[in-house]
């Protein structure tokens, strides 16, 4: 489970293909703040893009995490390259503070960057989704003023809107998080990895069921 408080960006180095499954090794950017390779240990669970990943090799300043043939086709993740920049969450403890919203890493489905504007110093980004009736009634939709989790990042949503096939949600960017997470190298024609609110969507199908 994680919060949706971006920790670090890491840079993807190398890029393995193994049957329908990709490694990816990147880069360890906790190690930058003094802390030990330990930190991060085989079989630990971080949020990359938003998508929960297990550590499978950890070698000096280097980690490598294996996604699978499912969480390619449904994420951004095949589309990395070498040098690109993901967004890491380590998963939540007990003990800390619940600042984002209750994110699963368990991405919904892909959205495409249609709109970026610059606001007197904040960022605006507008996203545009797949739905349909089906996907509506399984949760897969935003509400004003709720919580989304894009590429990982815990937003609150603005203008949300449902039509012609396609939903969109729009979200404001601090100075702050512009510069901590890959928000920065997000432009129009960008896909990103979405996923909806879990309590919205438990929400939408509880009522769907006791029609």
């Amino acid at each position: 489970m994680f919060s949706g408080i971006v920790e670090k960006m890491a840079q993807v180095v190398r890029i393995e293909k193994e049957q329908g499954n990709k490694h990816f090794t990147l880069r360890n950017p906790f190690l930058e703040d003094g802390l030990s390779a330990d930190k991060l240990t085989i079989d630990q669970s971080i949020s990359h893009n938003g998508v929960c990943l297990t550590v499978v090799r950890n070698e000096g300043d280097l980690y490598t995490v294996t996604a699978m043939q499912e969480t390619l086709r449904l994420t951004n993740l095949d589309l990395l390259k070498e040098g690109d920049w993901v967004n890491l969450e380590r998963a939540m403890s007990m003990d800390k503070l619940l600042d984002g919203h209750i994110v699963q890493g368990h991405v919904d489905q892909m959205a495409e960057c249609i709109e970026v504007k610059e606001t007197d110093g904040s960022w605006y980004y507008r996203f545009r989704y797949d739905s349909s009736e089906e996907m509506i009634r399984r949760g897969y939709f935003c509400v004003d003023k709720g919580s989304v989790s894009i590429n990982g990042v815990s937003l609150t949503v603005c203008d949300p809107d449902v039509k012609d096939g396609k939903g969109y949600v729009s979200v404001c960017i601090i100075p702050y998080t512009y510069q901590v997470t890959n928000f920065q190298y997000i432009q129009p024609g960008t896909m990103v990895n979405i996923e909806f609110d879990i309590i919205g969507k438990y929400l939408a199908r509880m009522n769907h069921l006791l029609k």
